[in-house]
């Protein structure tokens, strides 16, 4: 097959969201390559139309060369091991890629016990992953865009299942802030084809229920005994706003209210 090389795009990470999000681009008009740290995963990201590449960014091979042989890159692995990130990126700068996408988290944010934007960002954070965005952001070789992720769920993420063995929920009439696995990739690929590089976005659900309201219903779903909660005076929180992704991407949120979702079918 002659592959286009400006259809190019490589995902370092092949997790829960990473592998999905490269099936669903693989179904578009995107060459897809993908990163695992796992030989025995080479099969199985294979007969999905998705080239597979063994890639440890602790322990890079001349493997990357190959790898980040793609216009695009999307970056999407849990490390905050900012020495990792700043050999990647010296491989990255030699390479063909031109814009990245970083899959960051809202944990970068301090609780303020109010609305936090993007703008906040570089005011609150002091996070180890707000350093490793920057090393992306501030780099004149490529065009980043971070995307802050907040809690990750649907399919294998039941929210009635993450508190378990009678483990209290703390905060409970604390917001919660979390987001559908079909929305980050719906907002990975609209970033994508809209071309908002250069860009930082918040990426959360709608809707902000408390604990004690999110995971009493989570957890009635399952038909499971209600969660205990850990009470406490003074509830520390923040409320993400997702305000600019709706407005820079007019992106439409598949997910938005959070107490609708029925997560029929998943674990």
């Amino acid at each position: 097959m002659i592959r286009n090389h400006d259809k190019n795009i490589s995902i370092l990470g092949s997790g829960w969201l990473g592998h999905p999000l490269a099936q669903h681009l693989s179904t578009t008009e995107f060459n897809i390559k993908i990163s695992t740290r796992s030989v025995h995963r080479l099969v199985e990201l294979e007969s999905k139309n998705i080239l597979p590449f063994i890639i440890d960014i602790d322990q890079l091979t001349d493997t990357i060369k190959s790898f980040l042989d793609a216009p695009i890159l999307i970056i999407n692995i849990t490390s905050k091991n900012s020495d990792g990130f700043i050999k990647l990126i010296a491989e990255i700068e030699q390479s063909s890629v031109k814009k990245v996408i970083f899959i960051s988290s809202t944990s970068v944010y301090q609780n303020t016990n109010s609305n936090v934007s993007e703008a906040d960002g570089a005011e609150s954070a002091t996070s180890a992953l707000f350093h490793i965005e920057n090393l992306f952001r501030d780099n004149t070789h490529f065009q980043t865009t971070i995307v802050r992720l907040a809690g990750l769920i649907g399919y294998e993420r039941h929210p009635g299942r993450f508190f378990k063995n009678g483990k209290k929920i703390p905060q409970p009439d604390a917001p919660v802030n979390l987001i559908h696995r079909d929305d980050c990739i719906g907002i990975i690929e609209t970033i994508i084809q809209q071309q908002a590089w250069g860009e930082t976005f918040n990426a959360c659900a709608d809707s902000h229920p408390t604990k004690r309201e999110f995971y009493t219903y989570a957890r009635q779903l399952l038909g499971l005994a209600l969660p205990e909660f850990l009470d406490v005076e003074e509830q520390q929180y923040k409320i993400i706003n997702n305000m600019k992704v709706k407005q820079i991407l007019k992106y439409s949120f598949l997910h938005p209210e959070l107490m609708k979702i029925d997560f029929e079918g998943y674990k």
